[in-house]
């Protein structure tokens, strides 16, 4: 089989580095990306480049991007995986809050999606994963920037979709479901500033249960990652996939269901 290179963004934690393990087990090469290049903790064997990259900063990626290719060569797949939440009610959260959640979920995305996607033309192949979420499916109280940064990334990726398979390039959107990473801790979580109390019985309800289920979640995250490995084999590429808890279903574009709706203040 032949090897390929992967680039993940936000591997030093979480579903980021439980995917780069993996796709050092399978034998394929790894361009590993976090804002500290010191938290990425994935050897430092031949196949394996460990890079500084804010998502942000659209300068630094496009440096690190060049790096990775002028190593490797190509770039496989791309798995945009950076990113954090933010809870609070859409009342509650501030201009500068909404901002940069959407500078690092969005915009960050949109950064590393354009750097990647010469090297991918030039080569008529390639496989974008993009992290969404069930947030990126349904909203609730208390979710609803952050549900709105994975709408966005749910749009984008149906764009690419249809706009790269005439080139031989996949894109795939993912929405993981509860699974035990540090989304809920305050490593990956923002809570907003303002917290007012009409919205105690909503809001504040969600706020508890995000405290309560953190790294209790049941779906254990090592077990995303083989999926990752399968998807970027398969012949037919979906347009978004629905992993919910360690349950792995893949569905064709849009016509995604869920089986039990999600209630107030779950994600």
């Amino acid at each position: 089989m032949t090897q390929k290179t992967w680039l993940i963004t936000g591997a030093s934690r979480g579903f980021g580095a439980a995917i780069a393990k993996a796709v050092l087990a399978a034998g394929d090469r790894l361009i590993a990306t976090a804002r500290n290049q010191a938290d990425l903790q994935h050897g430092t064997n031949q196949d394996v480049m460990a890079l500084s990259m804010d998502v942000t900063d659209e300068a630094q990626v496009k440096v690190a991007i060049a790096t990775g290719l002028e190593k490797f060569g190509q770039i496989d797949v791309l798995v945009n995986n950076a990113g954090f939440g933010l809870l609070g009610a859409i009342e509650e959260c501030s201009a500068e809050e909404v901002e940069r959640v959407y500078r690092t979920n969005v915009f960050g995305l949109l950064n590393v999606t354009r750097a990647v996607l010469p090297s991918m033309r030039q080569h008529r192949s390639g496989h974008i994963i993009n992290f969404s979420s069930i947030g990126g499916y349904r909203s609730s109280p208390g979710w609803g920037i952050y549900s709105s940064t994975k709408f966005a990334v749910e749009g984008i990726t149906e764009a690419l979709y249809g706009e790269l398979a005439p080139l031989g390039i996949h894109a795939t959107v993912v929405e993981p479901g509860y699974f035990r990473t540090n989304f809920l801790d305050s490593s990956s979580l923002r809570q907003s500033a303002a917290q007012i109390s009409d919205y105690a019985e909503t809001v504040g309800k969600t706020r508890n249960i995000a405290a309560e289920r953190n790294h209790q979640q049941p779906g254990d995250p090592t077990k995303l990652a083989q999926p990752f490995l399968s998807l970027s084999t398969q012949m037919i590429h979906p347009c978004a996939c629905l992993w919910a808890r360690i349950r792995f279903k893949q569905l064709p574009r849009r016509t995604l269901t869920l089986s039990k709706r999600p209630q107030n203040g779950e994600l």
